[in-house]
Parts: C-alpha cells; structure tokens; sequence
C-alpha cells in the first residue's frame, strides 16, 4: 500500500520550508519501518522507489512545480530509472535522502536520489522525469520558463549521458 499518512507527514513538515531553485537538492530524514521490508528482513527494493517519492514530491512542491503543473493541467511522470542497492537497509534504521535536479535534455529532466546512512551511501537512483500534458510531453524549457527560471542546463555528466543513449537503444516494445 502506498504510503499516504508518510507522504502527507512529508508534506507538511516541509510546508514552510525556503523554495528552492531547479538546481537546489532537497534533503529530508526517513525511518525504514517493519512494514518497509523484504521476506530477507531488509528494505524491499518497490519500497525503495516508493520512499524515493517521500523526497521527490516535497522537493517538486518546494521549487514550485506543484502550482505550475495545476495551473496549467501538466502531470509529472517517471520515464525511468536505474538503481543501484549497494548497502543492506534494515528495520529501524535512520536515512538521510538526498534529492536534487542533476540536468535536463528537450524532452526530460534528471535527478539524481540517494539514501545515506551516516556518511555511507546505501542506495542511489537516477530518474528521468516527463511533464506532460493533454497535448504530448511538455519540454523542460517550457517548464522553467513557466518557472521564471529560463536557464540553460547545467552539462549532463557523462555517466548518465552515456544511460540516455544506452536507453535510446533500448527496443520497444520488448519482445513477447
């Protein structure tokens, strides 16, 4: 079941916090609960992206995406994402989740989003997002401008440049 009351929490802890720009990462705390868990007793990988969500959403609603995709009846969706587990997540544990715009492209923005324990990085994803509208998928520029922050992207770094074009090869639909 996806996690209402957790996101709402989110939500609302972060509901006077500073806007942040396009570039700012947006960093919050999260405990892994026992509902959080795998038959092996460590966080299921669905809940991970799931928890994910606990940050991506505050962190859209603080730069403002929120208000500008109501406005103009755009939607936000994942496009995809490849993650990396690299720690073992028990219950009970305290994370610290890192999220932040790493880049855009004409038709996608990239974050990145990792979960640190300490300073031991456990999980890191990278995610494509898509605005989209009734009309097709709307292009990045349109939703910075709406944004009132017309600016270039920053250089993608060349392992996730490397991702779009190993995507762009990817067949569709898969085969049967």
């Amino acid at each position: 079941m996806y996690p209402i009351f957790r996101m709402a929490k989110e939500l609302w802890k972060f509901r006077k916090s500073a806007a942040l720009s396009i570039l700012q990462p947006h960093i919050s705390t999260h405990r892994v609960w026992p509902w959080d868990l795998d038959v092996w007793f460590e966080l299921n990988n669905g809940r991970t992206l799931t928890l994910f969500d606990l940050g991506r959403i505050p962190m859209a609603k603080r730069m403002g995406l929120d208000t500008v995709a109501r406005a103009r009846g755009w939607g936000l969706t994942v496009a995809g994402n490849s993650t990396r587990y690299r720690k073992r997540v028990t219950a009970f544990q305290r994370l610290t989740q890192v999220s932040r715009v790493v880049g855009w492209d004409t038709r996608f923005v990239y974050l990145e989003q990792s979960f640190w324990r300490g300073d031991e990085c456990t999980t890191h994803m990278l995610l494509r997002n898509a605005f989209i509208s009734k009309a097709g998928m709307v292009p990045p520029a349109e939703v910075l401008a709406a944004l009132g922050q017309s600016q270039p992207s920053p250089p993608l770094p060349e392992w996730i440049s490397d991702w779009i074009a190993a995507e762009a090869k990817r067949p569709w639909p898969p085969q049967r």
